[in-house]
């Protein structure tokens, strides 16, 4: 679904570039997820701009996104989630597009609910044995390299807001596919919008007050464990079951 409509409320944020990012990567943090109707998605932004810097890269402002997460052949880093589990892990090749970089990613979540993540620049996905992927992994994951394959693919666009003091990042997802490496099956997502905070600590944030203000309320997902569950009907999932429920209403444009 394109979201062109979203372009002239994006042309009113101050830009920010790249390198002006970097200042605020934020690999250690607090992650706060919200999933909301992308109706509202004109009157969150309006909301934002004010307080709010945007992200551009090549004259762009939503940019896509591309993303394999790997996994075991038991999938455990699922099944850590899916168990309950509070620290866990997440490892991904994931491109920036409109930059064309390409990263392997580790993300570690301790029981404190913060989130480490660190990366490597690799060229792409197949050749992770010449790029130092074990090296890296030996010594930021819990996991090496030929434990490891591909189990879910994942694309979406993204806007990337901070705010002006530098402090925090906020992500709008939109457009969210995922494909199961296992099974071939696909699921879209064209009706919802994933938004995460990601700050340094538990400091004032205006967005959650304007987020609170809409009745949009902080729910614990992941993209690895919502689309796998989507379209691989062979894995267990009650731990999931309210979040595909909330997501099915707003994709469905039910009133929840």
């Amino acid at each position: 679904m394109h979201l062109d409509y979203l372009n002239p409320l994006l042309t009113h944020f101050e830009p920010v570039s790249l390198e002006e990012m970097n200042a605020v990567r934020l690999m250690n943090r607090i992650d706060t997820k919200y999933t909301t109707s992308i109706d509202l998605l004109p009157a969150i932004l309006l909301s934002l701009q004010k307080d709010y810097r945007i992200q551009e890269i090549t004259c762009r402002r939503n940019m896509p996104y591309e993303t394999t997460y790997l996994d075991t052949e038991g999938r455990d880093m699922f099944m850590a989630h899916q168990n309950g589990r509070t620290v866990r892990e997440k490892i991904r090749v994931r491109t920036y597009k409109d930059s064309g970089l390409t990263f392997l990613e580790v993300k570690n979540k301790n029981n404190k609910g913060r989130t480490d993540k660190k990366r490597i620049l690799v060229s792409n996905l197949l050749n992770l044995q010449e790029e130092g992927a074990e090296d890296f992994l030996q010594k930021y994951a819990w996991y090496s390299l030929s434990q490891l394959s591909g189990k879910l693919q994942n694309s979406f666009n993204r806007i990337t807001l901070v705010n002006k003091q530098m402090t925090e990042r906020l992500t709008i997802d939109t457009n969210v596919c995922f494909q199961d490496l296992l099974t071939g099956q696909q699921a879209a997502m064209d009706q919802v919008a994933i938004i995460e905070l990601k700050r340094d600590g538990n400091h004032f944030s205006p967005v959650k007050e304007i987020l609170h203000q809409m009745h949009v309320l902080p729910v614990s997902i992941s993209k690895y464990c919502l689309g796998s569950v989507l379209t691989n009907p062979a894995l267990k999932y009650n731990r999931f079951k309210p979040r595909i429920r909330k997501i099915e209403q707003i994709q469905n444009q039910i009133t929840i």
